[in-house]
């Protein structure tokens, strides 16, 4: 169960609790990409480190969710029945790589921007990761439930997506609607609990119980991370699910974080598997490995991905195709790659995604990416009033006194739904 757990918990975006992540970037004895960001001085790097409190910080963020955002719409408008999930996969990556391309052109020192997740159309009961190959003919169905996860960063600030969508006309129905209601309400639920002074195992017990209300289930492993300038997953986690296999620490929301909330939901158990690691196309360098590799193809992959993606996450298609198939073994092998693995449920399953960014800003949460979902017609109902209780709490902080006196009917009616989100979360 070990390796299958260890595969599970990287299933939405891996964690490690081996090593620290948030260290990684400073230590200049762990690799190419360490030593290409430490040629600021340490005022720089200070500055690089301003959080939400810094409004370039906050600005990069939002460019880089507005440009996810319209990828993610992009990419639904091209998924049709028999369209070829590479190819939408491809023009998803390119959207974002022309979009981040035109920004800061004119600016003397280089920002990094682009893709920082590449872009995934998981079917049905496959649960993530899903990018094939240029040589992988996969199309779409009529009918069909898709799982579109994605990324994009500027200057190493990251906004991820994902969303949850039936290949069909008109309402979605049945179970189909029950799992992607499961994983909206949660989401939702989720948005309103991660806020400073609560802590991550009141979110972990909360989404399972919004599962459960409709019939289904938390699948296990996914962790909501913190993210960093450059750290798409960061030490600070929210776990899908307790268990005693996989544990993490205790930790307090704070003020000025950015959290990716990730929730995925299934009709079966909940327990994804590995079905065939030839499957897996996305892989991030592992910055805290060493090893001299052997065989030359390997050297030559392993070189490119130290130049093209020294820190985010990668898909195999933008590597020399003839040697990535040879060299990406041997990296893999010595743990110089950390793989992101096609995960799956039972045939006839049906698993929901759905994964926004949020900023924890001093005037409230700030969900920066979403979509829309399709109308739906779940077979089951919350009436459950804690749960009621946690959706009716507003994401905004609390006014302080000071400001001007408003005037006029609309001000008095703003004024009392100020309130009204005030008394919801007392």
């Amino acid at each position: 169960m070990g390796k299958t757990l260890a595969l599970i918990a990287s299933a939405c975006h891996r964690a490690s609790y081996t090593f620290d992540r948030e260290a990684e970037l400073d230590n200049p004895n762990r690799g190419s990409a360490t030593l290409r960001l430490k040629t600021m001085s340490d005022e720089e790097r200070e500055e690089r480190e301003l959080d939400l409190t810094s409004p370039e910080v906050v600005t990069k963020y939002k460019s880089a969710a507005e440009i996810v955002n319209k990828a993610l719409q992009l990419v639904l408008s091209e998924c049709k029945p028999k369209a070829k999930i590479i190819d939408i996969c491809e023009k998803g990556d390119s959207f974002i790589g022309e979009q981040t391309g035109n920004m800061y052109k004119n600016v003397k020192k280089k920002i990094e921007r682009g893709v920082a997740f590449p872009t995934c159309i998981s079917v049905n009961n496959t649960v993530c990761h899903f990018s094939p190959l240029a040589s992988d003919d996969t199309v779409l169905e009529e009918g069909d439930l898709l799982k579109i996860d994605m990324g994009c960063h500027i200057d190493g600030f990251i906004a991820v997506v994902a969303h949850t969508h039936v290949l069909q006309q008109g309402p979605v129905t049945g179970r189909a609607a029950d799992v992607i209601a499961a994983a909206n309400t949660a989401a939702e639920v989720a948005l309103r609990l991660v806020r400073p002074g609560k802590n991550n195992k009141d979110v972990t017990e909360a989404i399972q119980k919004v599962a459960a209300a409709y019939d289904c289930k938390i699948v296990e492993g996914v962790l909501s991370h913190q993210m960093k300038q450059f750290v798409i997953d960061g030490n600070k986690v929210v776990l899908s699910v307790s268990a005693p296999e996989t544990r993490v620490d205790d930790a307090e929301f704070e003020e000025n974080e950015v959290y990716a909330i990730d929730i995925v939901t299934s009709t079966g158990e909940g327990k994804p598997k590995l079905l065939d690691e030839k499957q897996t196309t996305i892989y991030k360098r592992a910055v805290d490995k060493s090893y001299h590799l052997k065989m030359k193809a390997s050297r030559f992959i392993y070189s490119e991905i130290n130049q093209k993606f020294p820190i985010m996450p990668f898909t195999a298609r933008a590597l020399e195709e003839k040697r990535s198939r040879l060299g990406l073994v041997e990296c893999l092998n010595h743990d110089l790659l950390e793989p992101y693995p096609v995960l799956h449920e039972k045939p006839g399953d049906l698993v929901a995604h759905i994964k926004f960014t949020v900023l924890l800003m001093p005037n409230g949460s700030d969900r920066i990416t979403s979509h829309s979902l399709q109308e739906l017609q779940p077979t089951k109902t919350v009436d459950d009033p804690e749960i009621k209780a946690w959706l009716s709490l507003g994401t905004k902080a609390k006014k302080k006194g000071g400001g001007k006196k408003k005037k006029g009917k609309k001000a008095d009616e703003a004024a009392n739904e100020e309130a009204k989100d005030e008394n919801s979360q007392g």
